[in-house]
């Protein structure tokens, strides 16, 4: 209610009691300003039907209650269209748990760790696909044991199955890399204490890592994946909350043999650091930095090194709920008969985020930025003073922005980055008018 207190929100997510080195946690739960039960509740017609436009200001204003963060999230990823009725919503979740399930039933006849409630640390093959016979630490498994497969199974099976191709192998390589990515994921946090939780993580990891062979499995993708675990309790929810945020941020991670999928966001950062603050950027260029290399941790996992986990959640919703697209369902939906089409018509501007709605008004065939881009100048402006005064060298560089752990604030960082973001656009066409 109005003129209550704020409610720290730490009790939501709770720190191990030795881990007293993590961040601070500064979001707090505000009566009035953060969407509560009760105001996400009476966004909803009785058929349904969301007013999206309800939520994304107040999103904007004071973050999301802790208890319906997951079923939020999956509106602002575009799981759902705003537009469709409990019913229709209902079908299509009942579809994606069995489609997921599907995955993982092949992920687990190719593989039977897979949904085993084991997960590998190990490889248990080589390059060319032969298996590994004697594999020093092959399975992480609860002190109970379990039914699942040993690691002498394990490598028979392979061995009978005979060669394999090569889309088997890439995935059979990943696998363990994933299990060493698992066990370092969130370790500060009680909920990963339990080991149905780890191998919750890494199932959908491996079942990701099978279905979308460009990108697979590269790391900075567990700790986004994380957070999904914990606000949804189903596991195949889990998963396409998480397929939807890597439709935003896959190609971060698409690599090449003479590229990296992270190198045009830096290249973006670079080129919208030169317009805000051409010093800086001359000065990051004289030390060799010009790449902006050294930010590409925090594009990557979006901030969560930065911020503690319960401040990145709370910066994660904020970011989409700015960029929000009324028609993000329909962007990442495969086309299907059972699809009202009638349902893609004009939307009201107060449906869009904040940030989108800027970024509509420029008339431009190219793609616009995303938010992360202008979060990450927003840190490189505020730190430019001391970047300008200390740095001598990449490693100096490096220290300033590795010192921003846990002081950043995260609606003050959303709030310069849309500043940024206006200015840039407005230099940017003045420039193209010139």
């Amino acid at each position: 209610m109005w003129g209550a207190p704020a409610e720290p929100a730490d009790s939501y997510y709770e720190v191990r009691p030795e881990c007293t080195d993590v961040p601070v946690t500064k979001f707090k739960i505000k009566p009035g300003k953060t969407l509560s039960v009760r105001k996400w509740q009476t966004s909803f017609a009785p058929d349904g039907q969301l007013d999206i436009g309800k939520t994304l200001n107040r999103i904007h204003r004071g973050g999301i209650h802790p208890t319906i963060r997951g079923e939020v999230w999956e509106f602002l990823l575009g799981c759902f269209d705003p537009k469709s009725t409990y019913e229709e919503r209902e079908q299509l979740r009942k579809q994606r748990r069995e489609q997921y399930q599907k995955w993982k039933n092949d992920c687990r006849e190719i593989f039977p760790v897979v949904g085993s409630g084991q997960f590998i640390t190990a490889p248990v093959i080589t390059e060319d696909g032969q298996p590994i016979q004697d594999p020093l630490v092959l399975l992480e498994a609860n002190n109970a044991g379990g039914d699942g497969p040993n690691s002498t199974e394990i490598v028979q099976e392979l061995i009978n199955r005979g060669p394999l191709d090569k889309k088997i192998i890439d995935w059979l390589l990943l696998l363990h890399q994933i299990g060493l990515d698992v066990k370092r994921t969130d370790r500060s946090l009680v909920f990963y204490e339990k080991q149905e939780n780890l191998s919750k993580l890494w199932d959908i990891l491996a079942v990701y890592a099978w279905i979308d062979t460009d990108v697979g499995y590269c790391q900075g993708m567990s700790d986004l994946c994380s957070p999904m675990i914990i606000l949804l309790e189903d596991e195949a929810d889990s998963f396409w909350c998480f397929e939807r945020l890597m439709r935003r941020l896959r190609g971060n991670f698409r690599c090449t043999e003479s590229s990296v999928g992270v190198e045009a966001q830096l290249s973006h950062l670079a080129a919208v650091t030169q317009v805000i603050d051409p010093k800086l950027h001359q000065h990051l260029e004289t030390l060799g930095g010009g790449d902006y290399l050294f930010a590409v941790r925090m594009l990557m996992v979006l901030f969560r090194r930065e911020f503690s986990f319960c401040d990145s959640l709370y910066l994660w919703e904020m970011m989409w709920a700015l960029e929000y697209d009324p028609d993000l369902f329909y962007l990442y939906e495969e086309p299907t008969p059972s699809l009202e089409e009638t349902k893609k018509k004009a939307k009201s501007m107060r449906h869009y985020g904040k940030f989108e709605r800027e970024n509509m008004k420029i008339k431009t065939d190219e793609a616009p930025l995303p938010i992360s881009v202008f979060l990450v100048a927003s840190v490189l402006k505020e730190k430019s003073t001391k970047l300008l005064q200390e740095a001598r060298g990449l490693d100096d560089v490096v220290k300033i922005l590795n010192d921003i752990t846990g002081s950043l604030d995260a609606k003050k960082a959303c709030n310069e980055a849309i500043k940024l973001h206006k200015k840039y656009l407005k230099k940017v066409l003045l420039v193209s008018f010139l």
